[in-house]
């Protein structure tokens, strides 16, 4: 038997991976494209080829996997390109159930996120986990320098010093505070103001970039989080902004429905009305599990 798998959308292929880890202990062959592959609408993405009693009761699991994560990997991409060559960090843990935080941040890494803030998601991907301070911290210590200070006490020295500066006062004000207390140590400041207060805007980006040019830290980055959609990258990025941190965006991704068809049955072409009987062409598929039966 060979059941084919097919994405009822364009987008990113995400998942690949996680199939395989489902399949590998099966006598089956598994021909996929590649993770990260973008696919078009109606496109083969995955042959399994065994005894159907063997993988036919892993079809539900099978297509939840690559459709949730294919989904999470194309919003991620659109993401990415639209803020290219600005980075992309994954921020959308907290948005989902935390079962499947990690899945998701491995999918947008998939997706060309370069880093994800979940711990296990991240090291699933081979990477270390990326994120800032609390505005916890900045609370209850009641200073932004100060808390500025303790962070870089206690992280790890290869460790990027990013430093939040909306807690308390000025953005920009807090901004200078920190670089001038932590030097080259700091890596950027990260702008979070709430949509209570306008959110991050681009004018607030272009003013904080302009104050910490005129105090003598042009290498400071801006990093900017809170709800950052597509219809925002841009300006922020012309504004000034060196990374994004998007979180809901990405996690609220709309699953990159997917289909699985037996196509071959005893060697002998078939499909169900609607469909043509036997393989369909298209690109190579490269073998990724070959167990004999």
């Amino acid at each position: 038997m060979t059941a084919e798998i097919f994405a009822n959308h364009a987008g990113i292929l995400a998942g690949v991976e996680e199939t395989l880890a489902l399949l590998r202990h099966l006598p089956v062959t598994v021909e996929a494209l590649p993770e990260g592959s973008a696919v078009a609408e109606k496109e083969v993405v995955m042959r399994i080829s065994g005894r159907y009693g063997d993988f036919g009761l892993y079809e539900t699991a099978i297509l939840g996997i690559l459709a949730s994560s294919s989904g999470w990997a194309t919003r991620a991409r659109e993401v990415v390109e639209l803020a290219n060559p600005v980075p992309v960090v994954s921020f959308g843990a907290r948005h989902v159930h935390p079962a499947v935080a990690s899945v998701m941040d491995r999918a947008a890494l998939v997706g060309g996120a370069v880093g994800a803030s979940s711990i296990l998601g991240a090291r699933q991907a081979g990477q270390i986990p990326s994120g800032t301070m609390p505005h916890a911290l900045l609370l209850i210590i009641g200073d932004t320098v100060d808390a500025a200070l303790a962070y870089d006490a206690v992280m790890p020295s290869d460790a990027p010093r990013i430093v939040l500066v909306d807690t308390f006062k000025d953005e920009a004000e807090e901004a200078i505070r920190v670089a001038r207390a932590l030097g080259e140590r700091l890596s950027a400041i990260r702008l979070d103001t709430p949509r209570e207060r306008g959110g991050v805007t681009p004018a607030l980006v272009r003013e904080v970039r302009a104050r910490l040019n005129q105090a003598g830290f042009p290498d400071v980055g801006i990093f900017v989080s809170g709800g950052i959609t597509p219809d925002r990258i841009v300006p922020l990025k012309e504004a000034g902004v060196s990374g994004f941190g998007i979180g809901s965006y990405i996690a609220a991704a709309p699953p990159l429905d997917m289909t699985m068809d037996l196509k071959m049955v005893d060697g002998k072409p078939v499909a169900k009305r609607g469909r043509i009987p036997g393989l369909t062409p298209g690109r190579p598929l490269e073998v990724r599990l070959e167990n004999a039966p």
